[in-house]
């Protein structure tokens, strides 16, 4: 474990010393991979520097205590030092482990969130809206910018389907683990007799793609323009600047038309696009190596059940780690910390249990 500290440390002073390099800067796609790796790094050698500082104070106090310090009170002191020094490089080194645990590539990558009305006709569109508005506001609180690329919305307000963009530092690393079906148990605005209904909707979360991740042939794509519908005004729904481009290769098909701008519709469906292309490349990936998949906690696959929010008992249950929590209220109002902080937990619980047992069999 050391050793590879000792290395991380190495590679960190390198990246400082490249980041002060005009000639990088001058790179943009040079100067942003340094830059990520170098902020990946920061807190693996922040928390190895800790290590080093707690380690030199047991060491200088157990060299005291060797050396037989004659006063009492003196050697109370370095006994208590010993012991609180011991005490840090425990919690550090358990701290490490974790540290030192392979990254998600992805995770300080900004978010598509793709939101789509399942089982329930217009009960699960509402429901649709209920999620992007969840979202919505934990962006906020956690200083995130949306932006709408595409809506299907229904007389009452809900979405047949809607996509988003997420902007902001680690968005996919806590966004992630929202893929799959969302369910609800509720008494619809549309029931009358006071029924609950059980519908859902389809979360699916990607990480945006770069320019340089996927190269798209021009050739490939057919791109045509339309009218955008729904609400806007004269101008939005006569003249033609909703775009939809289709991806000839592999059948994708990305419609954009919340912006004005033909050409900001066609630069955001081709971020959408991209990432779309980028996803189905990690999937394969993915499906190729089990025992990653197996410390996963379900973070790709749309098909699984994977939380139910109970509108009567006020209650949310992520079934992936059996959590149960009755703030329901809250946690429609974007307070989504203590859920994700779970999944995260959970997932690198399941992490390091897989490397330790991977470690025992070499």
């Amino acid at each position: 474990m050391f050793d590879k500290l000792s290395a991380a440390e190495v590679r960190y002073e390198e990246l400082a010393q490249k980041l002060c390099d005009p000639e990088l800067v001058n790179d943009n796609h040079l100067y942003r991979d340094t830059m990520r790796e170098y902020k990946n790094l920061t807190p693996l050698v922040d928390k190895y520097r800790e290590y080093k500082k707690a380690k030199e104070i047991e060491e200088e106090s157990r060299m005291l205590l060797d050396e037989g310090v004659s006063d009492k009170d003196f050697r109370e002191l370095v006994e208590s030092e010993l012991a609180e020094a011991r005490a840090s490089l425990e919690v550090i080194s358990e701290e490490l482990k974790i540290l030192l645990l392979p990254k998600d590539p992805n995770d300080d990558r900004n978010v598509v969130i793709e939101i789509r009305g399942g089982a329930g006709g217009e009960e699960a569109a509402l429901f649709a809206g209920v999620l992007f508005r969840m979202y919505s506001m934990y962006a906020e609180r956690n200083g995130w910018k949306i932006e709408v690329v595409n809506a299907n919305e229904t007389e009452l307000g809900g979405y047949k389907e809607i996509s988003f963009l997420v902007n902001g530092e680690m968005a996919y690393s806590k966004l992630k683990y929202e893929s799959g079906v969302h369910r609800v148990q509720r008494v619809p605005e549309t029931e009358s007799q006071g029924r609950i209904q059980t519908s859902t909707a389809t979360v699916a979360v990607m990480p945006e793609a770069d320019d340089v991740d996927v190269e798209i042939n021009p050739t490939d794509l057919k791109i045509d323009t339309f009218c955008s519908s729904g609400a806007g005004g004269q101008h939005i729904n006569k003249t033609e600047s909703a775009i939809r481009i289709t991806h000839l290769p592999t059948g994708i098909v990305v419609e954009c038309q919340d912006e004005r701008s033909q050409y900001k519709n066609k630069d955001r469906a081709m971020k959408i696009l991209r990432s779309r292309i980028y996803e189905a490349a990690l999937e394969e990936q993915n499906s190729k190596l089990a025992a990653e998949r197996k410390s996963q906690v379900g973070t790709g696959d749309r098909s699984e059940r994977i939380r139910t929010y109970n509108y009567p008992q006020g209650r949310m249950t992520d079934h992936r780690i059996g959590l149960t929590l009755y703030k329901l209220d809250a946690i429609l109002n974007g307070d989504l910390d203590e859920v994700i902080d779970a999944l995260i937990t959970s997932a690198r619980a399941a992490q390091l249990e897989a490397s330790i047992d991977e470690s025992a069999q070499q």
